[in-house]
């Protein structure tokens, strides 16, 4: 795949393979392309240039495999995908990957037309064709020369779609709306959009370690800080040797949905089972839960030093189960030294749920399995572990050494949603 890139604001850095403006070249008007929207990334002030840049190579890799597609950053806020000869079908694959960079807030499919009111009309015009019920148009100049105003376009435009289709106009809640959003070189004329992911590029806040269950919560709490922009690797312990392998093809599943949201990513299996036993062996019956946290906690930062990542994510939500008590959770803190971030401890089970349905992961958590976390599982857990008690046991067990142990053990898998198209590593 070739990938070019222009800047509105810095024309030297146009590349030879660039989007033309008309007055180079009318070939690739009339187009369909992917006009993208950002949020949070236009108000990062001095900063901005780094998230954009950032930005652009996470479109670079989620387009991957699509053919040639032009990058064109307009201003601040906008950004302009084309693929020179590709069909609508092909434009519409690649819209629907746009929705799932983080940074992007909305992702249109638009026709890119020649700034003359005929042309541009011509299309708006069509854009309704066989559509019933009321209309608006809303149209934008980010070029200020042009010489209607925003209403006179919407007005001239409007009119020539009464005539043409009969549908009633409604200004505050119209049934279809066409925009139209007047560019440097260009004009594009659309219909509707869809909302992105939003938030901050993959990658500008530094690395992560997610612990990953089979379960519902860990995969939603990944996804938000994907969302504030870290890159992630995931770490599943099973309970093999005494279970099978069914909760690695769970952990891999949804590490792979996950995959459409920053590309590249790598789920490392650790099998647990011994380890759990000879904690249950050592006679800490109601600790087994915290105690066993406390040591994957530790087998995580082991592997996160090797990794470089800067923090542990855990899908913890205060109160959701017995173990999760304000007790416990201060008990696990003290395990370790990187910091544990729980992007869900305020949340309820309705809306982790909620979130992982939108994000694609519900389905597959649903899915039954024997994982660790139920395997040699106490009959009472203990609320309010203390933590001289655990590290009491940490010592006779030495933990450390035992920890690094299962990092050797550790399986490293690319769940990759792009498949044979996915980029290295960043």
């Amino acid at each position: 795949m070739a990938v070019t890139s222009d800047s509105a604001a810095d024309t030297a850095t146009v590349s030879a393979g660039a989007a033309p403006g008309p007055a180079a070249s009318e070939s690739g008007l009339g187009e369909l392309c992917v006009l993208m929207k950002l949020g949070e990334i236009v108000l990062k002030g001095s900063n901005r240039k780094l998230f954009e840049r950032r930005l652009h190579n996470n479109i670079r890799n989620a387009a991957r495999g699509l053919g040639e597609i032009r990058l064109t950053q307009r201003g601040a806020g906008v950004i302009i995908l084309r693929m020179p000869g590709a069909s609508d079908l092909e434009v519409a694959e690649l819209a629907e990957r746009m929705r799932n960079v983080m940074g992007i807030v909305w992702v249109h499919q638009v026709r890119r037309v020649a700034k003359d009111m005929d042309a541009v009309t011509d299309i708006a015009v069509r854009s309704l064709a066989g559509r019933t019920g009321s209309f608006a148009v809303r149209a934008r100049r980010r070029d200020k020369r042009f010489p209607m105003t925003s209403s006179e376009i919407a007005g001239a435009i409007g009119a020539r779609i009464k005539e043409a289709h009969g549908l009633p106009v409604n200004l505050k809640h119209p049934d279809n709306t066409v925009f139209v959003e007047v560019d440097k070189d260009e004009v594009f004329v659309f219909n509707d959009g869809v909302p992105g992911q939003g938030g901050l590029p993959v990658g500008m806040s530094g690395r992560g370690l997610v612990l990953m269950s089979g379960g519902i919560d860990s995969p939603v709490a990944a996804h938000r800080m994907m969302r504030r922009g870290l890159k992630v690797d995931f770490l599943h312990f099973s309970g093999m040797p005494f279970t099978g392998p069914e909760s690695i093809y769970k952990a891999y599943s949804l590490v792979r949905q996950l995959d459409r949201f920053q590309v590249g990513s790598r789920l490392f299996v650790v099998p647990f089972g011994k380890a759990q036993q000879q904690l249950k062996s050592s006679g800490i019956e109601r600790l087994q839960i915290v105690a066993q946290r406390r040591l994957m906690l530790k087998t995580a930062e082991a592997l996160a030093d090797e990794l470089k990542a800067q923090a542990l994510i855990t899908g913890d939500a205060l109160g959701q189960v017995s173990s999760q008590t304000m007790e416990n959770l201060t008990a696990l803190d003290d395990a370790v030294d990187l910091p544990i971030l729980r992007p869900l401890i305020g949340m309820d089970k309705t809306e982790i749920m909620d979130q992982a349905r939108r994000i694609g992961t519900l389905t597959i958590s649903e899915l039954p399995d024997e994982d660790c976390c139920t395997l040699l599982t106490p009959r009472q857990v203990e609320t309010a572990a203390k933590i001289p008690d655990l590290r009491q046991i940490e010592k006779r067990l030495d933990a450390e050494e035992l920890a690094e142990h299962l990092v050797s053990t550790a399986q490293l898998h690319k769940p990759s949603f792009l498949g044979d198209a996915a980029p290295a590593r960043i």
